[in-house]
């Protein structure tokens, strides 16, 4: 079975743009603001197609249920959804303030977890993250902030560069700034609860819908101004939770080629900048592109210029 790669499917979202396009060479439906690039997703509401090759055509439903083994490694249950769910994000404009429930919690709320990692790939001067409270908020504070209208007084902001990855689990609380290009990688989920929207009107010029008891429940009171990861040059664990495992690795034309070999788990590859070639099936991954590697695949990727990639297994 060789890589697989799907179908984009846009999001139109009241912070998004036309940056898609641009910065990863995307051809997005004419007159929309698009937010979001759905990557690979297996969910009732969405589904990828494959885009090329023996499979073109099928959904990732239709292969895992024929392939699950094959695809996922022995004993793996094609009926059950793909575990991850990939997003490039371009944020134009800042979303909202925003959680998302923990395990826990999530089954009183009629919602599901959601774990994700936020991978920068390309962002302004200035641009930053809103990650968990300030020093010292508590839950009181915070309540009394949201019903004043000032809640940005009590969330923690800190800018970031591009390389830079952190893990947003549930419960904690977090937004996107403007001016950046996000890889997200995150547990198949869709449930947000919005908390706060910063006084700003949707698509349709009507304020958005709040979460509030739905949030108040779910946000972590304890998490403290949290960091970005701090990137290394080479070879880097950017996450490794319970949900997925991802590294960085970064590749330049003289160095030996990344074997990721086959029989010992299903992969999914994300470039991030530059150009690779899989030496064994010919295939060139460009930058922006994401690649799901079967269980009974092996790849071995050589840069044709400097390249960071990203793999995400163990899900």
């Amino acid at each position: 079975m060789e890589l697989l790669t799907f179908n984009p499917l846009y999001m139109e979202r009241v912070w998004g743009g036309r940056g898609l396009a641009a910065k990863l060479g995307r051809s997005l439906p004419d007159n929309k603001i698009i937010g979001e690039s759905w990557e690979l997703v297996d969910r009732e509401e969405a589904q990828s197609v494959v885009a090329k090759g023996s499979h073109a055509g099928k959904t990732i439903r239709q292969l895992l249920e024929r392939s699950a083994e094959d695809i996922l490694g022995p004993g793996r249950d094609g009926s059950k959804p793909f575990p991850i769910l990939i997003k490039w994000l371009d944020c134009q404009d800042r979303l909202s303030l925003q959680v998302h429930p923990p395990a826990q919690i999530a089954p009183e709320l009629g919602g599901e977890p959601k774990t994700e990692n936020w991978y920068i790939a390309e962002c302004d001067e200035g641009a930053s993250l809103i990650v968990g409270l300030k020093n010292g908020v508590n839950r009181e504070q915070f309540t009394q902030a949201l019903a004043d209208n000032q809640a940005e007084d009590c969330v923690h902001r800190f800018p970031v560069k591009a390389g830079d990855s952190i893990l947003v689990e549930s419960g904690r609380m977090h937004a996107i700034d403007a001016g950046n290009l996000i890889l997200e990688i995150q547990q198949n989920s869709d449930t947000t609860y919005r908390v706060y929207d910063w006084g700003r009107v949707g698509l349709d010029g009507r304020p958005r819908q709040l979460h509030i008891e739905e949030s108040l429940k779910s946000i972590d009171f304890e998490d403290y101004e949290p960091e970005a990861l701090t990137i290394v040059p080479g070879t880097q664990v950017l996450a490794d939770c319970k949900e997925f495992r991802i590294r960085k690795f970064e590749l330049a034309a003289n160095l030996p080629p990344l074997e990721l070999a086959a029989n010992e788990g299903a992969r999914l590859i994300h470039v991030v900048s530059g150009q690779l070639k899989d030496q064994q099936s010919g295939t060139t991954l460009k930058k922006g592109s994401n690649y799901l590697q079967p269980y009974v695949t092996g790849v071995s990727l050589s840069a044709e210029e400097p390249a960071t990639v990203l793999v995400t297994d163990r899900f």
